[in-house]
């Protein structure tokens, strides 16, 4: 399973606004750095899409999350939060 660390930081996240915020423009390799990096520094990461026309949110929070190579916590409504997970656990 995961951490008490990652436990306490993912139920943090769920309190707070969004970090990263995709827009008008999409997924783009910009985007795509951003989450990274936001991961490697704080390992739980939230994320708000504001694309309305995307029918399947929770397949496109699983993409975003492959792309990444992080861990999809959780989707609510427009809402998703990924967390870097160690590979040894």
């Amino acid at each position: 399973m995961y951490s008490q660390e990652i436990k306490d930081l993912i139920k943090k996240t769920r309190a707070e606004r969004a970090d990263i915020r995709i827009g008008k423009y999409g997924v783009t390799e910009g985007m795509i750095n951003e989450i990274k990096r936001r991961l490697n520094e704080h390992k739980v990461v939230k994320v708000k899409i504001g694309i309305k026309e995307i029918d399947d949110r929770k397949e496109f929070a699983k993409r975003v999350a492959e792309m990444v190579g992080a861990k999809l916590i959780e989707v609510r409504g427009y809402t998703f939060i990924l967390a870097k997970i160690d590979s040894d656990r």
